[in-house]
């Protein structure tokens, strides 16, 4: 059947008219042990404000019996069940199958290779819970859910409020959970299997984690991390919104075959790669403590207090992103969480500003399948970014207490942008009304220069600017390199003077920095304040590339290398020119934080944006760079991972296994990288799979079967991959991006015409799996600019996410044929 999408008229008709009481959902997942089948029965008790009306509740299973107050009713074949004659309180029970447990929406059952067993996760954002019980699928008819779980008697279950009571059955185990608070459907959670638990108690709540059993070793591994991020992020989140949070258990649970995390209350899913199976890196370990803040930060702003309609969505994502930032650096050994931010999300989201899904922050949302395209670069890395400038603007103690306020003012509730401008602007004294329209209101990007004329310094904007507030930092040139290896004169440059500048026009004074001719370089956004992309003026263009490695902290590196890959991007610099100076700031970083990201910049402007008469030398570069670093023991990890990536000599090929030794991680990096070079590592790809205690060391195996230069080999991938969707979500860039190499055109040029017959089925399984397959499938080789035009045409029949993912990856791709030489029209979007 065509499942309706839920319209914000028809919404905002629903909210005036009912008030949900409660739920009391009855689960029975003693059938997805040998089978398929979710039966749920839900029981919503509801009022109407209007006696005689009617409405629908949303319900996309398979509806067995459902009656309103006692009298059948029947669905209407839409993922809808009509509700006539409604009285002033209405009881609705439904009965209903979800036997579509392996790619459909909301629940998911997955076997682990492992052991055979069984493992059960639900996550229903933006609205799929529908397709597992019968509710009102809106963020705004939030109310208290009890559930009832009958489950296989080895399994543990798990879900938003904690502390059930269990019963012993005959063949089963009955878990019955208090009342949870008021929360939006989507915010709800059951999670159930035979899962390794440990739990911790931490300032007076009750810790847990939880992961399949033949991920044990790894959680007890990393659960001193786990517990020690929680506290800290509970600890931080309540001092600054003035509200701990409300409940003593908080329970995170590692599953497989899930994409990403999801902030139920009380009770978060994690995709179980981020327990690494080999020894984290620096930045992999940061990555785990942003994503667990940032769904922590969800409790607040999301769960306590909901978005009104899927409009507030940017808000919702782009608060918790900003917060894991904010939190990682005031709380967390992660100290450079915002130069980490700049490295990856941001220079993405300023990508992403300036194409063709560009698009205001905060946008009216037509129907919850337009919400489901806007979990993207603007939304997050831009939002964050935004609101990172939004404290800036108004100081960070004026921001607490407008976030106080607005928590204090909504608890429970449900809630819109102007709500919280208003708080904000209470507290600050500032008239933000300006400040919302330029910068939520108004997509792009602004972009600053500097004009000198003498000592005078004027800040000038490309076009007129947003307000915001910015700082300019002035440097030097100092020889003195306390050990730094910057470069070969061993310069490096220090800042002399910091200076914050308020724009509200296009040319803007910036007073207050030093004189002299010893002044080497001004950087404009040090510090990194705010969104906005910058240029160096043409008669210091060169010197600015030469100079970016020297400056002095992973910031204000960070910010020259934003600009460099901005002027990438929009075809103002060649990938050679770019691809040498972020080696160089590679070679220089001291920021365990910023490495990684500045290796797979440095790597992917090799592979993807330079011409191909030019890709072996800036890969060997890349090399060089990694040989280098792997000297110390702090980078040592991260090097050798590059150079598994970039290495194309026989003698670093034979080093990196020496290297490797028992290191199986590094190991299949080095099968992957001389599968692609052509050789013949199918007998070691499958000795090390027998070894390989991964219970997903098959997906491993695939990646390299993935990169072979072989018609057979491609083919059978590509089945397992796009066809049969074989591979879990997590994993599916990671095989993807074996299976584009360059170089190996021929090979690839019948998948291109694969993808786009894909298209129109691309959309299923949800809004996850469609932005995965749709993005990462997309072909980066073998293609020429009349192939854009065809995917632009295709996403015109398509999904919205799967729409606006098309256009974002093609729009990418397109500039990278332009910096490869290949003639394409303009691309600056």
């Amino acid at each position: 059947m065509e499942i309706r999408s839920l319209t914000r008229t028809e919404a905002e008709r629903r909210g005036a008219l009912l008030k949900v009481e409660r739920y009391d959902v009855d689960i029975d997942l003693t059938g997805l042990a040998d089978g398929p089948e979710v039966r749920c029965v839900s029981t919503v008790a509801f009022s109407c404000r209007e006696p005689g009306a009617e409405t629908f509740v949303d319900c996309a299973a398979e509806v067995r019996s459902a009656t309103l107050n006692g009298r059948p009713v029947t669905p209407t074949g839409d993922g809808r069940i009509a509700l006539p004659a409604l009285a002033g309180h209405n009881v609705l029970r439904v009965e209903s199958v979800q036997a579509d447990t392996t790619t459909g929406q909301g629940v998911h059952r997955a076997i682990d290779p492992a052991d055979g067993e069984v493992y059960v996760w639900m996550s229903f954002e933006p609205d799929e819970g529908r397709f597992v019980w019968a509710c009102f699928d809106q963020p705004d008819l939030k109310a208290p859910h009890a559930f009832t779980v009958t489950a296989p008697p080895a399994w543990t279950v798990t879900s938003n409020s904690g502390d059930p009571r269990v019963e012993e059955l005959e063949s089963a185990r009955r878990w019955t959970f208090p009342d949870t608070p008021p929360l939006s459907t989507y915010n709800t959670v059951v999670n159930a299997g035979p899962f390794h638990e440990i739990r911790r108690e931490a300032d007076g709540h009750d810790l847990g984690i939880y992961a399949r059993r033949s991920l044990a070793p790894i959680l007890d591994r990393d659960a001193d991390e786990l517990f020690t991020l929680t506290r800290q992020g509970l600890a931080f989140f309540g001092e600054v919104f003035a509200m701990p949070f409300p409940q003593r258990k908080y329970d995170q649970v590692f599953v497989p075959e899930f994409g990403g995390a999801m902030e139920n209350y009380g009770c978060v899913t994690w995709s179980d790669a981020f327990l690494r199976r080999a020894t984290p890196t620096p930045a992999e370990s940061e990555l785990l403590a942003k994503v667990l803040l940032h769904e922590m930060a969800h409790m607040w702003f999301g769960n306590i207090v909901t978005m009104r309609w899927w409009d507030d969505l940017w808000l919702n994502e782009a608060f918790a992103e900003f917060a894991c930032h904010w939190a990682a650096e005031r709380a967390t050994r992660y100290t450079d969480a915002w130069a980490s931010h700049l490295a990856g999300g941001k220079l993405k989201a300023y990508l992403s500003d300036q194409g063709p899904v560009s698009h205001p922050i905060h946008q009216p949302i037509h129907d919850v399948a337009q919400a489901a395209s806007i979990f993207d670069n603007i939304t997050y890395p831009k939002g964050a970014s935004v609101l990172q400038q939004l404290m800036t603007y108004v100081g960070e103690e004026r921001f607490r207490a407008g976030m106080t306020a607005y928590f204090a003012r909504h608890v429970w509730g449900s809630a819109t942008l102007q709500d919280l401008i208003d708080a904000l602007s209470e507290a600050s004294g500032r008239d933000l009304d300006t400040w919302r329209t330029a910068w939520l209101a108004t997509a792009g990007t602004d972009r600053f220069s500097l004009e000198r004329d003498g000592d005078t310094v004027t800040l000038v904007a490309a076009d007129t600017p947003r307000p915001q507030v910015l700082a300019v930092g002035a440097y030097s040139r100092n020889n003195d390199t306390n050990g730094r290896n910057n470069d070969a004169n061993g310069e490096v440059l220090e800042r002399r003077a910091l200076v914050r500048v308020e724009v509200t026009q296009t040319r803007t004074p910036v007073t207050g920095l030093p004189t002299g001719a010893d002044l080497d370089v001004l950087l404009i956004n040090d510090e990194d304040l705010t969104f906005a992309t910058t240029r160096p003026d043409s008669a210091t263009r060169d010197a600015f590339f030469r100079s970016a490695a020297q400056f002095p902290t992973a910031i204000s590196r960070g910010v020259a290398t934003a600009t460099v890959w901005d002027m990438l991007t929009t075809g103002e610099a060649t990938a050679a020119e770019a691809g040498r100076c972020i080696t160089a700031v590679l070679t220089a970083e001291t920021s365990d934080a910023v490495i990684e990201p500045c290796l797979t910049l440095a790597a992917n402007i090799a592979e993807l944006w330079a011409p191909e008469g030019e890709r072996a030398g800036l890969t060997a570069a890349v090399a060089v760079a990694c040989l280098n670093l792997a000297a110390d023991p702090g980078r040592r990890q991260v090097a050798l991972r590059g150079l598994a990536r970039t290495a194309t000599k026989p003698d670093d090929l034979a080093w990196l296994r020496e290297q490797a030794d028992d290191d199986v991680d590094l190991l299949w990096r080095t099968l992957v990288r001389e599968a692609e070079l052509g050789g013949d590592v199918s007998s070691e790809s499958a000795l090390l799979l027998e070894r390989d205690p991964d219970p997903d060391a098959w997906v491993r195996a695939l990646t390299v079967r993935a990169a072979l230069p072989d018609p057979a080999a491609k083919a059978a991938v590509w089945q397992q991959l796009a066809v049969d969707r074989a591979v879990p979500v997590n994993s599916v860039g990671q095989v993807a991006a074996a299976f584009w190499r360059p170089g190996q055109d021929a090979l690839l040029a019948p998948y291109t015409r694969r993808y786009l017959d894909s298209v129109p089925q691309l959309h299923q399984g949800g809004m996850i799996p469609a932005m995965v397959f749709a993005g990462q499938l997309f072909p980066p080789h073998a293609i020429d600019p009349k192939y854009i035009e065809e995917a632009q045409k295709a996403s015109d029949e398509a999904a919205p996410v799967v729409r606006n993912t098309l256009l974002e990856r093609s729009d990418t791709v397109k500039r990278m044929l332009h910096s490869r030489g290949t003639p394409t029209d303009r691309v600056t979007g």
